[in-house]
């Protein structure tokens, strides 16, 4: 690679981590001070444990952070978590962990990032956007999962854990107001029946005008807007001393306008010469849709999802050991019509109109042993059973100038997807302090998809002027992956640690058949059949070596989280639109192998009783190690989209006692080295200069009262850029700049 710079060696990293571990007794401490750091009580090991005690690379928002910073959607807490990106697409949510991600968000494709609610498992990306309200915690799992959470957690996990009913009676009332049109009103109230019986409800609206500026010549209303509602109802009944059952229903509804993309020469110059330049214009003008198709004139765009879910976690003590049933069903909607640029030689674009109407559902099953007590050995195992059936049509208008006829049409009914495991894990106690894990998983995944692509004059069929063909596939893996790993209490307040864990991603199929297939009256026809090769995709794995250390110190008013690790990446699945046999289809295929190698430190210090500073440094190198995209040029030595060698986040809350009150004020930046997002089929790499995002806010809460007030200025800078850029040259922006005001109640 041409940049250096950013490369960690292994010397380094083991140099890095011998020396905060060895120096980090000096100064910690056997118990945290009643005015210290207060520790955090997580279960990213399916267990209860203070965070500073799992050895695991994760980061944990509380409910009073994600209020302060106005984090009210996954996509808000990017910038808080280390080597993670997670952005709120058109087309649903895009996760990437250390450089892991997956584009595939069709009904076809998974994640590589776990998304969990209650640890229940969300499978579709556009179901993911969710509106985060009366949440207790976001626990962020970096590295792969696959022992304990399973399939698709090659990058780690994002699991957000809402407020569960409590033993007293307790509400809020909170309102916001804004820039940009923000209105936003929330409320919970929890209800103790009675001594088996609690209750709480809650519920979130919120709305914001578009981003984006209209600049073409066809009056219609664009996205990046906001307009979502959700409420929750859970209950927890006590089934005598020993047993409890907790049962959350939760609906939501989401209008957002889905014409939420630009086209990337917004932000670039030279993509038609294969040269993509950073063209640095304002953000007015990065965020102006100036696009006026030369085939079509675009409709009025929308949006209409509605999710719902049913989860019920029951858990039964029995001595030795306790038993966990978490079974779910979740179902979701999505209806849209989105208008969009289509790049389809260097110098040419088309407008393409697509309408959508989909049904998805999910039903999942986990029940898990785990034992009790603090003994020699600990241990957990379980089985494990999902099952996913989508039913989605979808057409794309206008492209009749490169020979499809005016509707070009997908039907799928039903493509499904089932997976089924067994799991374990168990810790041993080998010497006062020393406890070293092992674990194993083995998952059977199952999916198939019938359907048909058309070729209509109208929107409705007629068999006698127009064409299908099948578009069906299945496929059938399976996988044992696997986790082993050591950690010591090097001091009463240290812990080291080190792990190598396996992840495994299902592998798919892409858009098409085979020859002599025939479903439902439909064949597939030689002429444009495609071979098997290209038909499937295989399973993407990753092995993953890591070192690390967790610290408390300076009389538990300080925390230090040190991790260092090396991917052994291989099977990508990337995704791209291409273009087969005259025909635009969505196509999946496994690179070669990528390296995934860098260092992670975060931590928090109360420099005096009224300053808390916050604290996260990256380094990191991911690129492809070999991969030949169109089968002439080569990736090696090429980063992976959303790895910038060098990130740093710095932040500072000061609390101040004044007559009457205490006002806080509080300020956080994230300083980013440059990355890339790439489209490897068409061979471009745009590359995202360097940038700083900063938040400001100030509070203020009266002794005694039970309000307060908050003010928040996110995105200080007003810059924005691309956070996904698409083969068919659709970038969707980031956020500019927006302040609000909150006001909270509390009874």
């Amino acid at each position: 690679m041409k940049n250096q710079q950013g490369r960690l060696t292994p010397n380094l990293l083991a140099m890095s981590i011998a020396a905060i571990a060895w120096s980090a007794p000096a100064c910690a401490q056997v118990e945290t001070q009643g005015d210290g750091i207060q520790e955090v009580i997580v279960t990213a090991q399916r267990t209860a444990a203070p965070e500073s005690k799992t050895p695991v690379a994760m980061s944990v928002l509380t409910a009073r952070q994600l209020d302060a910073i106005g984090a009210d959607t996954p996509g808000a807490l990017a910038a808080r978590l280390p080597n993670t990106y997670l952005e709120n697409s058109y087309d649903g949510l895009r996760i990437t962990i250390r450089g892991v991600s997956n584009a595939d968000v069709t009904e076809k494709g998974d994640p590589s990032a776990a998304f969990m609610v209650d640890g229940v498992y969300v499978a579709r990306p556009q179901s993911q956007n969710v509106a985060l309200y009366d949440v207790e915690r976001v626990e962020v799992l970096r590295g792969p999962q696959g022992t304990l959470y399973g399939r698709n957690t090659t990058a780690g996990v994002v699991n957000v854990i809402t407020k569960a009913p409590v033993g007293r009676f307790e509400g809020d009332v909170n309102a916001a107001y804004g820039s940009r049109g923000e209105r936003k009103v929330g409320a919970m109230v929890n209800v103790p029946v009675n001594d088996v019986l609690a209750l709480r409800a809650a519920a979130t609206w919120n709305e914001h005008d578009a981003y984006l500026k209209n600049g073409s010549t066809t009056p219609r209303g664009l996205g990046l807007d906001r307009d979502d509602r959700a409420a929750r109802l859970s209950a927890r009944l006590a089934l005598g001393k020993n047993a409890a059952l907790l049962v959350r229903y939760e609906a939501s509804r989401d209008d957002g306008n889905n014409d939420s993309t630009v086209p990337d020469s917004n932000f670039y110059n030279g993509i038609a010469t294969g040269q993509p330049v950073w063209n640095g214009d304002s953000t007015d003008r990065q965020l102006t849709y100036r696009f006026n198709p030369p085939n079509t004139r675009f409709e009025q765009g929308y949006s209409h999802k509605k999710t719902s879910s049913l989860t019920a976690d029951l858990s039964w003590n029995l001595g030795p050991a306790t038993l966990s049933w978490l079974g779910a069903h979740r179902s979701f909607d999505h209806d849209y019509l989105y208008n969009f640029y289509y790049r389809v030689a260097p110098t040419i674009a088309l407008g393409v109109r697509q309408p959508f109407t989909g049904t998805y559902s999910q039903d999942s099953h986990e029940l898990r042993l785990a034992t009790n007590g603090a003994g020699p050995v600990t241990a957990q195992g379980g089985v494990y059973w999902f099952r996913e059936r989508a039913r989605d049509t979808y057409y794309f208008r206008d492209l009749q100038a490169v020979g499809l006829p005016p509707y070009y049409v997908f039907g799928n009914d039903p493509v499904e997807a089932r997976s089924k495991a067994v799991f374990g894990q168990a810790t041993v106690r080998l010497a006062d302090g020393l406890r070293a894990t092992a674990g194993a998983r083995y998952t059977e995944d199952d999916k198939s998809r019938v359907g048909y692509i058309g070729y209509q004059r109208t929107a409705a069929f007629n068999a006698a002027t127009d064409l299908r063909e099948l578009n069906a596939g299945s496929i059938s893996t399976d996988k044992t992956t696997w986790r082993l790993g050591l950690d010591y209490d090097l001091a009463p307040a240290t812990l080291v640690y080190g792990s190598i864990a396996t992840g495994y991603k299902a592998g798919g199929f892409n858009d098409g058949c085979a020859a002599g297939d025939a479903r439902n009256g439909v064949g597939c026809p030689a002429a444009t059949a495609l071979p098997a090769a290209s038909l499937t995709y295989q399973p993407e794995t990753v092995r993953a070596y890591e070192a690390g250390v967790k610290t408390r110190f300076r009389d538990g008013r300080a925390t230090l989280n040190v991790a260092v690790f090396h991917y052994d990446y291989r099977n990508l699945q990337l995704s791209n639109e291409v273009v087969i046999n005259g025909r635009p289809r969505y196509e999946t295929t496994n690179a070669g192998a990528a390296s995934i190698r860098g260092l992670e430190a975060d931590g928090q210090v109360l420099a005096t009783s009224a300053d808390r500073f916050t604290y996260a440094l990256t380094l990191l190198d991911a690129h492809y190690a070999s991969y030949v995209p169109d089968g002439v040029h080569s990736w090696a030595g090429v980063k992976l989209d959303r790895t910038p060698a060098r990130t740093l986040s710095l932040g500072w809350e000061h609390r101040t006692h004044i007559k009457g009150g205490v006002l806080t004020a509080g300020a956080g930046t994230r300083a980013s080295a440059s990355y890339l997002l790439g489209v490897p089929q068409a061979g471009l790499k745009f590359r995202v200069p360097g940038h700083t995002e900063s938040d400001l806010r100030l509070g203020w809460e009266p002794d005694g009262a039970p309000w307060s007030v908050l003010a928040r200025v996110r995105n200080v800078e007003d810059k924005v850029r691309p956070m996904t850029i698409s083969s068919s040259g659709l970038a969707v922006p980031t956020e500019p700049r927006t302040a609000d005001v909150r006001f909270d109640y509390r009874f």
